[in-house]
């Protein structure tokens, strides 16, 4: 079936809560992806971050097909081989994150990690501290409590009355968050980098500042990284550029190549609050999954995070160089924006699309870009002239 005919049965049975392009994507292998109608398109956004190692990569395939066929699911009532392997592969990255918990996307664990650090004070006899700092901007995920924990009002609207306790502060103000944490805050709860404010990346020392902040007054530092890990900016987690360790994090998107998985990592001593009957997930860690996350965390062992260092550069270089209505871009790794100067984003989207490159706009003024961390520099220089290309005729 045509581009065309897929859309038009979509748009009758499909919740419209999505701005669908309207194109059908059929295939996709490396960084490219093929619509209904047979054209190819360079994939600079990678289904929002999640195709980490590219379409249809060869050793998440080859995981995927031998784990289907021994067990798909089981349930967390037992034990499954591949998601133990994925937990050990996961805290093995990290200095004192030594537990790990799985679910199936980056709002529920986000969910998990706010319902953990306020459980976390509620066991250690300290019910009162529920307070927890967020920041404006930020995106943390869509059910109620994640919802509630971001700061773009547009996202919350019509969706009251929303959980309580959550109170922004301005992201990359060390002095203001200062000021606001005391010795009765849950948890500071942030993105190292907001993805979807744009891609605004803090002052460099900030994550070290809120660490000690934290530290000092007995709060929980908790770090989304859903679109930042496995090894999108550069290194296995973002945080790690600042040689610092969260208390629990989040993990999602990249985490399983494509499949459909959460995880939240935490110490040991926030870890053991979660007992049986406090939280969980019917599908979260299943074999399938965990598998191909597995896949993914090898490849990211194997030299693909000197990859995206090194590609990072070059996608920020070609980025910068664009000139005419660009502003300039900013970011880190393959987690890039190109900020223009005037409100162009979605025509710029549309014109890309048009020329065979897939991008993303955030907001009116910024092109989101996360291509698969096996980009190759071929390809990194055709999205540039591509990009190029469609600012001059948006």
């Amino acid at each position: 079936m045509s581009n065309e005919e897929l859309v038009r049965r979509a748009q009758s049975v499909l919740f419209q809560n999505y701005r669908t392009q309207p194109i059908a994507l059929m295939r996709g292998e490396g960084s490219w992806v093929y619509d209904a109608d047979g054209k190819r398109y360079l994939d600079f956004i990678g289904g929002i971050a999640t195709i980490s190692v590219g379409h249809a990569n060869p050793r998440v395939r080859e995981a995927l097909m031998e784990q289907a066929k021994l067990l798909w699911h089981a349930s967390n009532l037992y034990v499954t081989e591949p998601q133990i392997r994925l937990a050990e592969k996961l805290t093995a990255q990290t200095r004192t994150l030594r537990r790990a918990f799985f679910c199936n996307s980056g709002t529920e664990a986000n969910e998990a990690m706010i319902k953990l650090a306020r459980h976390f004070h509620v066991v250690n006899g300290h019910p009162e501290r529920i307070e927890i700092l967020c920041f404006h901007n930020s995106f943390h995920g869509r059910t109620l409590g994640s919802l509630a924990a971001t700061g773009q009002h547009k996202y919350q609207q019509g969706f009251g009355p929303l959980p309580e306790g959550f109170r922004f502060l301005d992201f990359g103000e060390a002095q203001q968050l200062a000021s606001a944490i005391s010795d009765k805050t849950c948890a500071v709860l942030l993105e190292p980098v907001q993805g979807e404010a744009g891609v605004m990346v803090p002052p460099r020392g900030y994550l070290a500042r809120v660490r000690e902040l934290c530290t000092k007054h007995g709060a929980l530092m908790l770090l989304d990284e859903v679109q930042t890990g496995m090894g999108r900016t550069g290194a296995f987690f973002a945080h790690q550029h600042e040689r610092i360790e969260p208390d629990a994090m989040t993990l999602a998107k990249g985490i399983a190549g494509g499949a459909p998985l959460g995880a939240l990592l935490a110490r040991d001593d926030v870890a053991k609050v979660f007992t049986p009957g406090t939280h969980a997930s019917t599908f979260g860690g299943n074999p399938l999954a965990t598998a191909a996350a597995c896949a993914v965390m090898d490849l990211l062992a194997e030299g693909l995070i000197e990859r995206v260092q090194r590609a990072g550069e070059r996608l920020s270089g070609r980025l910068a160089a664009i000139g005419g209505r660009s502003a300039g871009e900013r970011g880190m790794g393959l987690l890039r924006a190109l900020v223009l100067a005037e409100d162009l984003a979605p025509k710029v989207v549309a014109k890309a699309r048009e020329l065979g490159l897939l991008v993303n706009a955030v907001g009116d003024r910024v092109v989101r870009l996360a291509p698969p961390l096996t980009v190759s520099d071929e390809e990194i220089d055709r999205a540039a002239d591509l990009l190029t290309e469609a600012l001059a005729k948006a």
